[in-house]
């Protein structure tokens, strides 16, 4: 049976030929929110390569990922991990305010993308793109395009020869409301 998300990306033949490829991906949101958010934060302007391994010695630092843990985590010590002072303060910002608001699934269900992204980065440290990858990978929301996201804009690039956000932005409404689903494809192809 063909999803309503499916038939819609189909109508474009590059993503009908992705998603052969690539087979069916579903948007599934994490089991820990403010995991998720650590690891968005960790990523931020890194290799994936990169990300990866200062996301486990991190992890493996503070043992159980929540608010508490990172605010009692000494600072030297996540420097050790890898992380820089600024991504360090990012990280304890982040905790705090999942301490002190609701920003888990249920908090957040009455919001809008956008309020969204508005309630994430009033956190210093919390941008678009990682505001961004909070309601994909956090709040699986179906209509996100994250032109904030490098491997996304090279993989359109790529796929439809596009050379500005405006080009990008033109290429991806015949995939509303799932453009999601499509920035998935457009990561499988950009990363294969």
């Amino acid at each position: 049976m063909v999803s309503d998300w499916q038939r819609v990306l189909r109508r474009d033949p590059v993503m009908a030929e992705l998603i052969e490829t690539h087979g069916d991906r579903r948007l599934r949101p994490a089991d820990d929110e403010f995991r998720r958010l650590v690891v968005s934060i960790v990523n931020q302007q890194l290799s994936t390569a990169s990300a990866a391994a200062i996301r486990e010695r991190v992890f493996d630092l503070l043992g159980e990922v929540t608010p508490a843990t990172v605010l009692a985590a000494d600072r030297d010590a996540l420097r050790e991990a890898g992380l820089s002072g600024t991504k360090v303060e990012y990280l304890r910002n982040a905790a705090e305010a999942f301490r002190d608001r609701d920003l888990s699934r249920e908090g957040l269900a009455d919001h809008d993308d956008e309020a969204v992204v508005d309630e994430l980065t009033t956190i210093t440290g919390i941008g678009r793109w990682s505001a961004e990858m909070y309601l994909l990978f956090v709040l699986a929301r179906e209509d996100v395009l994250p032109l904030g996201d490098l491997a996304v804009r090279r993989g359109l690039e790529d796929l439809y020869g596009c050379e500005s956000r405006a080009e990008m932005r033109e290429v991806a409404e015949p995939w509303r409301p799932y453009r999601s689903y499509a920035t998935l494809y457009v990561w499988d192809h950009h990363e294969s």
